[in-house]
C-alpha cells in the first residue's frame, strides 16, 4: 500500500510508476486519484478517501485518514525561492499545473500496538490538533518544508500531540533550485524546552531508520 497526503509533484512524482510495477493500492485525497489516472495508473489500483477519519483495516495494523491543510506559504519564503528560480521559473511551471494539491490528508496508523502520526504538510488548524491529540500518540512524523517559520509550526504539532518520539521529515532538499535543506535545530531546541521527554530522531538521507 501507499499513502499519500496530497497532490503535489514532490510527493506523488514517482508514485504510479512505483504502483504500477508493484502492484500496490494507492490511498489518497480528491483531486490527487485523478492525477494518477492522468498519469497512467491503472484505476483499480487507487482508492479515493471519501470521508474525514475513514479507516482501513488491514489485518497486522490499520490506517486512518484525516482531513488536513497545507501549510501556507509565506510571503519572505516565496520571494527567497523565486529570487533562486529566476529565469528558469517557466521550466517549472508545468510541474505546478499538472500536480495539483487535491484534498491534503494525515495518516495515523496503528501498528504493533504503537500509534504513529503522519503529516505530509503543516497547515493544520488548531481545532484539527486539539482533536487528534485527544488520542495518545507514540511516534509523530510532522514536516519541515513552506514557511520560514516552520521551525514554530511543527513545534505546534508536538504540543498538541504530545508524542513519545518525533520524527521531522520533508527537510531534505528535495527538488533543488525550488528547494533548500531546513535546519531542524531550532526546531529540536523548542521541542526539548517544552517536551524533555519526547525523544527527538533526525532522518539522515539515504540511511534507514529503524523504530
Amino acid at each position: 500500500m501507499i499513502f499519500i497526503s496530497h497532490g503535489h509533484f514532490d510527493h506523488i512524482l514517482d508514485v504510479p510508476e512505483i504502483a504500477a510495477s508493484t502492484k500496490a493500492r494507492v490511498y489518497c485525497g480528491r483531486g490527487t486519484d485523478g492525477t494518477m489516472i492522468r498519469k497512467g495508473l491503472d484505476k483499480d489500483l487507487i482508492h479515493r478517501v471519501v470521508s474525514d477519519g475513514e479507516i482501513f483495516n488491514f489485518g497486522d495494523f490499520q490506517a486512518q485518514a484525516f482531513y488536513s491543510r497545507h501549510v501556507k506559504f509565506d510571503s519572505w519564503l516565496l520571494f527567497k525561492t523565486l529570487a533562486r528560480i529566476n529565469f528558469r521559473i517557466p521550466g517549472y511551471l508545468p510541474l505546478l499545473r499538472e500536480y495539483p494539491e487535491g484534498q491534503v490528508l494525515s495518516w495515523r496508523f496503528l501498528i504493533e500496538g504503537k500509534a504513529v502520526h503522519h503529516f505530509g504538510s503543516g497547515g493544520s488548524t488548531v481545532d484539527e490538533l486539539e482533536n487528534l491529540g485527544r488520542q495518545p500518540t507514540d511516534i509523530l512524523l510532522v514536516p519541515m518544508q513552506g514557511h520560514t517559520r516552520i521551525d514554530r509550526i511543527a513545534h505546534q504539532y508536538v504540543k498538541a500531540l504530545q508524542p513519545e518520539m518525533v520524527i521531522p521529515h520533508h527537510q531534505d532538499n528535495f527538488y533543488p533550485p525550488i528547494s533548500t535543506m531546513v535546519d531542524t535545530r531550532k526546531f529540536t531546541e523548542l521541542v526539548k524546552g517544552t517536551n524533555p521527554d519526547t525523544a527527538i530522531r533526525i532522518p539522515v538521507l539515504n540511511e534507514t531508520m529503524e523504530w
